[in-house]
Formats: C-alpha cells, sequence, structure tokens
C-alpha cells in the first residue's frame, strides 16, 4: 500500500496518544480511547501538552526564515562565494591585503542584503498573521475559536459549511454533511461523509467516515475527532514528497529570465577579459581577480534584497489602505492586473440585504409567506448568509411565532439544485417541508399554486403569470426567490430531495440591496487604468443587469450559465472578453470563465468570500477575498481586504504598479550603469599597460552605489507609471541596458582620455580619477534614470535623495582620506577632481538626451 494514504504512526511514550495505522476501520469509542480523548473535547492542560508534544498544525514544506537562515543566504549566491574564492586565492599567494578588502566589502555587501531582507520579512510576517484560520474546536464541553494551527489529536472539531478542514480526521456525528475533497482525490463533486467505519484497505476516496486537511466543507454539519495533524496528515506527506510551491508569476519568470540575460554576458566577460589579459603578459592572479570582479560588478547583487524591500513596503502601504498580503510575490501581479471579476453583492452594492417583501402568487403581501420562509432560515443550519439574517430580522419585527413548532430535518443547500429544504412538525406533529431558493428552480418542483386561501393546479397561464411578475422584479433590481411548501408524512429516516416534490408554490421573497453611491467614480477609476470590471454571479441576469447600469458599468453582453454550458473553450475564449457580465453560473463555471479570460492573455483578478468563490479563485492570476469571508475562501487569497470595496482594490492596484515601476527602476539604474562600467573596464584592460581599477574598487564602487539604491523602495513614482497595467519585458530591459551601458561608455573613454593626455596621470590617479568619476556618475544618474521627464520635474523620495548626496559627498572626498591608501587611492589635484565633475554634469545632459530618444520609440513608450 501507498505510505502516502497509510501514515506510520508516531512512536509511543507511555500512556501517550496513538493513533493506529488504519484509523477508518476502528469504532468512534475505539478512537476515543486510544487517543485518551472524549466527545467532549480536551482539556485546556492537554491541550497544551500535545501541542508541545505533536508541534503547530502546520506543513513544513519551507524552511523557515528565521535569522540565521537569511544570513547564510546572503552567502549561497555563486557571485559571492567566487569572490570568497578570488580572496582566498589573494591570500595564499601572500596579497593579505587585498584578500582582506575584497572579504570586508563581500560582508558589508551581504550584512547590507542581510539587514534589509530580515526587517522586510518580519514586517510582512507581521502583517499576514493578522489573518490566520480558525477553527471551532470543543474544549471541556464548550465551544472554542482557535488558530487553525493549534489543532491537536485528540481534538473534536465542529465544522459547518464554509469551513477549510484542518486536519486529518473521523466523523463522529454528521448531518448532511458534504465535503469538497478534489484536491487530494479529483473527485468533481463533493462527497458525503458519514459515521460509519470502512474496510482497513479502503481507498482515500473510499473511507466516507474520514475527513483530511486541505479539504473543505460544501454543506451540512459534523463533529469530528482529530487523528492526524500537520505532517503526518495525508496532505502533509503528499506536499512534503512533492514539495509543493505556488506556481510562478509573471514577474518571477521575469526574474529568472533576467538572470539569464546576466549569467550569459558574464561568462563571455570573464572568458575574454581573462585570456587577453594572461597573453597580454599581466598579472594572472590579478588578472583573475580583475575578471571575477568585472563580472561581479555587472551583477545588480543587491537585487533580492532590493525586490523583498520593495515588496515588503508595498505590503505595509497596503495594509494602511485595508489590504493584507498574503503572498508577497503577487503583489506584482496585481500591478498588472487589466480584468477584475467580482460578483456585484457588497463590492457594487451596499451588501445591506432587506427584506422588501413577502408577497403571494398574486403579488400581494402574505403573512403566511414570511412565516414559512421564517421558519426555513430560522432552522436551517447552513452557513449564514445575509437573505437569512434579512428574513430573520424581518419576522422578529413582524413578531411572526414559531414557538410551537420544532425542526424534524434539513436538506442542505447545494449548488446544483440552489434551493434548501427544512422539515418541521406543529404541536399536533403535523409536518410540512418547505422550501426556498432560486425562483425558476423552485416553481420547477411544483404541482399547485397558493391561491387565497385555496390551492388550485399550476397550469400554463399561471405558470407565465408568474415567470411575468419575477421577470419585472428582477429588471427593478430586486433579488427574488421562490417558496414553496407541503404536509409531509412522518418516516423513519431522513428526507432526502426526492422528497421536493409535488410542492405548492406559496409565493415570493423580494431582497434589495442599493448600489454603492461612490462605486461609479471608483469604476471610471478602474478604467482609467486600464482594468476592466467584469461582473460574476449566481444571480438573476436581469438583476445583475439593473445593478451594472445603476453604478454606470457599460454593459457589452450578459453570458448566462445555460448558455455557457453549450460553448467549446475556444468559443468562450473569445466570447469572455466581450461580456461584461456573467450571471447564473455555478462554482465550475466561473472557474472555467477565469481560466477562458487567461488563456486570451490577460491577467486576471477574482474577488469572492463564499464557499462557490474557491475554484475561481485557484485559477485566478489575483486572488482576492474579506476578512469575513469563509475559510475555504480567504485560504485561497493572495490578497484579503480588510472591507469589501472597490475602492480599496483601486488604492491596491495603484500600489501593486508602484512597487513594480520601484523594483524596475532598481535594475534599470544598476544594469545600464554596471554594464557601461564593465565594457569599458574591459576595453581600458585591452588597451593600458596596467589595470584600470583593482578588484578591490571595483567590489567598493558597486558597494558604494548599490547603498543609496536600498532607499529606492519609497521613492515617489511618476503618474504615467500607475495609469495602466505594466509587464515584465525582458527586451525591453536588454535594450535600455545596452543604449545607456553605452552612453556611459562613451564618457568613460572620454574620462580615460581626459586623464592619459591631459593631466598623463599615473596608474594610481589614473585609477583614482576614474573610481570618483565612475561612482558620481552611477550615483547621480539613479536620480536621472528614476523618472522618465526631465530630472528636476519629478521629485525624488526625500530619503533616496538624501543618501544619494551624502555618498557623493563621500566619492568627492575619498581620495583625502588617510585610510583610503590601503585602496590604492592618492590625492587628487583639485584641477583634475574639478573636471572629473565637469564631465559627470556633461553625462547627465547625454543620458536626458538619450532619455528623451528612447522613449520617442512606441514600443519603448508603454513598456
Amino acid at each position: 500500500m501507498n505510505s502516502v494514504f497509510f501514515p506510520h504512526p508516531k512512536p509511543a511514550q507511555p500512556h501517550e496518544p496513538v493513533a493506529p495505522e488504519t484509523y477508518w476501520n476502528r469504532t468512534s469509542q475505539q478512537l476515543l480511547d486510544e487517543l485518551h480523548a472524549g466527545p467532549d473535547g480536551l482539556q485546556a492542560d492537554d491541550a497544551a501538552q500535545r501541542l508541545k508534544q505533536y508541534g503547530l498544525n502546520v506543513i513544513h514544506t519551507q524552511q523557515q526564515a528565521t535569522a540565521l537562515n537569511l544570513l547564510l543566504e546572503q552567502f549561497k549566491s555563486p557571485l559571492v562565494l567566487i569572490l570568497i574564492f578570488a580572496a582566498i586565492v589573494s591570500g595564499v599567494v601572500g596579497d593579505w591585503t587585498d584578500a582582506l578588502i575584497i572579504l570586508a566589502i563581500v560582508l558589508g555587501s551581504s550584512v547590507l542584503g542581510f539587514v534589509q531582507e530580515y526587517s522586510a520579512s518580519n514586517a510582512v510576517q507581521k502583517l499576514q498573521s493578522q489573518v490566520t484560520i480558525k477553527s471551532a474546536v470543543l474544549r471541556a464541553g464548550q465551544q472554542q475559536t482557535i488558530p487553525s494551527n493549534q489543532v491537536v489529536p485528540g481534538d473534536v472539531v465542529l465544522l459547518s459549511a464554509g469551513s477549510l478542514i484542518p486536519a486529518d480526521g473521523v466523523v463522529l456525528e454528521a448531518k448532511d454533511f458534504f465535503v469538497n475533497q478534489a484536491v487530494l482525490t479529483g473527485e468533481t463533486f463533493p462527497v458525503e461523509k458519514e459515521p460509519a467505519g470502512v474496510a482497513a484497505d479502503a481507498s482515500l476516496a473510499d473511507r466516507t467516515n474520514c475527513v483530511f486537511m486541505g479539504t473543505s466543507v460544501s454543506s451540512g454539519t459534523a463533529k469530528v475527532l482529530i487523528v492526524e495533524t500537520g505532517s503526518a496528515t495525508v496532505f502533509g506527506q503528499i506536499a512534503g514528497k512533492l514539495s509543493l510551491r505556488p506556481p510562478e508569476t509573471e514577474f518571477e519568470r521575469g526574474i529568472r529570465q533576467f538572470g539569464y540575460l546576466l549569467t550569459r554576458i558574464m561568462l563571455v566577460i570573464v572568458v575574454i577579459v581573462l585570456a587577453i589579459n594572461i597573453f597580454m603578459s599581466k598579472p594572472p592572479i590579478d588578472s583573475l581577480l580583475f575578471a571575477l570582479a568585472l563580472a561581479v560588478g555587472l551583477t545588480p547583487e543587491l537585487l533580492p534584497a532590493i525586490i523583498g524591500i520593495t515588496l515588503s513596503h508595498g505590503a505595509q502601504s497596503m495594509a494602511r489602505r485595508g489590504v493584507i498580503v498574503r503572498r508577497l510575490n503577487a503583489i506584482e501581479n496585481f500591478g498588472s492586473m487589466d480584468v477584475l471579476c467580482t460578483d456585484k453583492t457588497g463590492t457594487l452594492t451596499e451588501g445591506v440585504v432587506r427584506l422588501d417583501g413577502a408577497l403571494d402568487p398574486q403579488g400581494q403581501a402574505s403573512p403566511t409567506v414570511l412565516r414559512l420562509t421564517y421558519l426555513n432560515s430560522h432552522f436551517q443550519t447552513g452557513l449564514a448568509n445575509p437573505l437569512d439574517e434579512a428574513i430573520i430580522a424581518s419576522a422578529q419585527a413582524a413578531r411572526v411565532d414559531i414557538s410551537t413548532e420544532k425542526k424534524v430535518d434539513e436538506i442542505p443547500y447545494d449548488f446544483v439544485r440552489k434551493c434548501l429544504s427544512v422539515v418541521t412538525a406543529d404541536s399536533a406533529g403535523a409536518r410540512t417541508l418547505i422550501i426556498k431558493g432560486a425562483f425558476e428552480n423552485v416553481l420547477s418542483l411544483c404541482t399547485r399554486v397558493q391561491s387565497g386561501g385555496n390551492t388550485a393546479a399550476l397550469d400554463d397561464g399561471q405558470h407565465a403569470a408568474l415567470e411575468q411578475r419575477y421577470s419585472d422584479w428582477s429588471a427593478q433590481g430586486y433579488r427574488v426567490l421562490g417558496v414553496a411548501a407541503k404536509a409531509v408524512a412522518a418516516q423513519p429516516g431522513p428526507y432526502s430531495t426526492r422528497d421536493e416534490s409535488d410542492l405548492t408554490f406559496a409565493g415570493f421573497l423580494l431582497f434589495f440591496d442599493p448600489p454603492k453611491a461612490d462605486v461609479a467614480q471608483v469604476i471610471k477609476d478602474l478604467t482609467a487604468r486600464g482594468v476592466q470590471l467584469k461582473i460574476i454571479t449566481g444571480d438573476n441576469q436581469k438583476v445583475a443587469r439593473h445593478v451594472a447600469e445603476a453604478v454606470g458599468l457599460t454593459v457589452t453582453n450578459v453570458l448566462t450559465g445555460s448558455a455557457l454550458n453549450g460553448l467549446h473553450d475556444e468559443a468562450l475564449w473569445h466570447l469572455a472578453e466581450r461580456t461584461t457580465i456573467f450571471a447564473e453560473v455555478d462554482p465550475n463555471q466561473k472557474e472555467r470563465i477565469i481560466s477562458a479570460l487567461r488563456k486570451t492573455g490577460h491577467v486576471v483578478g477574482y474577488m469572492g468570500d463564499g464557499i462557490n468563490d474557491a475554484p475561481a479563485l485557484h485559477a485566478a492570476d489575483v486572488a482576492l477575498s474579506v476578512d469575513t469571508a469563509v475559510d475555504v475562501a480567504k485560504d485561497a487569497a493572495e490578497f484579503v481586504l480588510l472591507r469589501k470595496d472597490l475602492d480599496i482594490l483601486r488604492e491596491g492596484i495603484d500600489e501593486g504598479r508602484t512597487t513594480f515601476a520601484n523594483t524596475l527602476k532598481y535594475i534599470l539604474i544598476a544594469i545600464s550603469g554596471n554594464f557601461g562600467n564593465m565594457f569599458s573596464m574591459a576595453g581600458a584592460s585591452l588597451l593600458l599597460p596596467f589595470l584600470p581599477m583593482t578588484a578591490a574598487q571595483i567590489l567598493l564602487e558597486n558597494f558604494m552605489s548599490d547603498i543609496p539604491n536600498t532607499a529606492i523602495a519609497g521613492d515617489s513614482v511618476d503618474a504615467e507609471l500607475v495609469d495602466h497595467p505594466r509587464r515584465w519585458n525582458t527586451r525591453f530591459i536588454r535594450n535600455y541596458m545596452v543604449l545607456f551601458g553605452l552612453v556611459s561608455s562613451i564618457f568613460d573613454f572620454l574620462t580615460f582620455g581626459t586623464l592619459l593626455f591631459i593631466f598623463q596621470a599615473s596608474p594610481d590617479q589614473f585609477r583614482t580619477g576614474w573610481f570618483v568619476e565612475s561612482l558620481l556618475t552611477e550615483l547621480v544618474i539613479a536620480l536621472v534614470i528614476r523618472t522618465r521627464h526631465w530630472f528636476f520635474q519629478s521629485r525624488p523620495g526625500k530619503l533616496l535623495l538624501t543618501i544619494s548626496l551624502i555618498f557623493i559627498a563621500v566619492a568627492l572626498a575619498i581620495p583625502y582620506l588617510p585610510f583610503t591608501s590601503l585602496l590604492g587611492f592618492v590625492p587628487l589635484p583639485l584641477p583634475l577632481l574639478l573636471t572629473m565633475v565637469g564631465l559627470t554634469v556633461l553625462y547627465v545632459l547625454a543620458v536626458e538626451i538619450a532619455k528623451r530618444y528612447f522613449f520617442s520609440r512606441p514600443d519603448n513608450a508603454n513598456a
């Protein structure tokens, strides 16, 4: 048997609770005894002890980001390892000064990266801790809500529709309990779970008395005894074997491709420069260090730290706006999103549903309909929802008395029937089945209709009249449900959907959820940012159209679930782009719509908070939910909104685009300047009888120019960089690197000529003068390249400007500081230093001209 499905028991200590290997084959009492547990749950001190014994109920598929792990990560880079190797070589041949200087710079760069990443990681963890999945458990007979990661073997967990199952266990009690376990078994539809033992060799799908971590409750309620937690669960063992990781985002894919580009360039530089320098009889060790330093100098080695800082800054900024980021790298996708799909309730509407009428089939107010509906809503045990809350509030306000009634049974709601039934009994024992749900579905189960105090057969004329009333109210923006009932006989077993037939149509329920006052402006703002808004709802198409038109959303096409069923995937791909409203759809159809939009090249966001939204959330590029959502929706989401509001989505989109823009700024600044310097150094090494800079000087320059760039995360961003979705473009980066790198190299060669032919500089003066000019240009050019406007038209962030000015002053002072002689620097004559400053000013003007040319090209303007 596959050990994944038959977890081995943990080694038992004396009196330690231990689960048998085939626990699904045991009776409930046997399991309770073996786990030293009871049907009323564990005592608090026992639960605390088990938490220490078994650990947190989490799956350790990835190593935790501790301070030590993050510090060690800084030294895992191949480039850092190459530099350490180079320093060791220098030490072996007796050049201890160079070795120590190289190690000091490597250590400084690594510590800088560690400090930034560690603070960013801590900030993000604090934000993510605000959104936790919780479970209802019994402790000493009392219901408590605890974080799901604190559930332990022996706990008794209470589950209901929408619950995410926290661990593996067996069902002790169940009522119409259906679980979606497609994540483990691939089953399309939810399966019913009951407290009955199964064979010891039962497959995972056949264990109908078990529930498993990571699956979710579709309907009904249950009491479950937890047997396995954390990595011992089926899901935990599978995840451990597969080392599951989230799908790669578009931004992560771009970074990977960018890394390949740099690697190819570095290999060419190292091999060519090393070969030529050795051929020209230059010192081999110095030539090796120089070639390696060139390769490292090309690399924006702080890129991982910069990305972490920028994303962390974005996550904190989004949190201030009411959006908690659960997966950091998804921020970039948020900014790239160009299609946003959402339900209408709570986003386009106020989300405060009120019952406007309980009407008989003739459209008149009916106390009978209100009472039937109240009984149905009061006794149903499924997921709490605004419609039932509105019914209960209205009935209580009308002082409807149901004290003589008791609940007999319930047929829970599901997304195929779209209705829910309860069976009640009055004081005389007479039983009534009451059903409420989608109007068409309820009406299809009816053969009679209430007319005054009597009932009549439901003929075609009456059917058409009911349909017309429903259509008219829907067109006015009301959500309309149907109510029906019939007397049923007592029976020994439970009632089922087979009993939902030959019903009498009792009347209508009219709900109204007014459109939000400010949503029209938000829709305009989203449109201006290049984001299409699409409504995906299970509601009536006329209600959805009315709401869309009421908030100013232009409706180009409406597609219903029934029409969608008749479309092949290719036809849906074509139609989905041109459709504004998808109405009367089920959960699987929602997922299909999202997938179709993604197939046509869109970055798709989906906002949902219900059980039926989970498949679509998993399918979307950007999964959004709210803090009040059911567990299964919240768990699938990458972003959790602290309030259900399109306006904070707009702000989140802006923040995602700001984060992307600032990340790209660093890459463009670093790669263009570094490429130019490395190209110049490689050329100079071929023309000069001495190395143009020592390895230590190259690394120091790269390190000093990188420090101000850590402030880019908080830099201000020009408005046009957030006005439409932008995506990673490796070709754009490559072209930018080549053009601006060549401009940089031209000025480097001008500097070489000036130093050699005008000032006739010695090798040490040459290296010092070029170091100053090169560092100045990298520091100043960051303030120029950060914007597509003239640099004086776009104000940089205060921190970036302050640090840049400080390091410009340090660059000018370096030749005159006493300890810098260890690095080979010498004092420069004032005319030479002023000439270097003058060349820097000319370089700024040249870059501004190049910027005008580069961004005037259509393929670069929108990149």
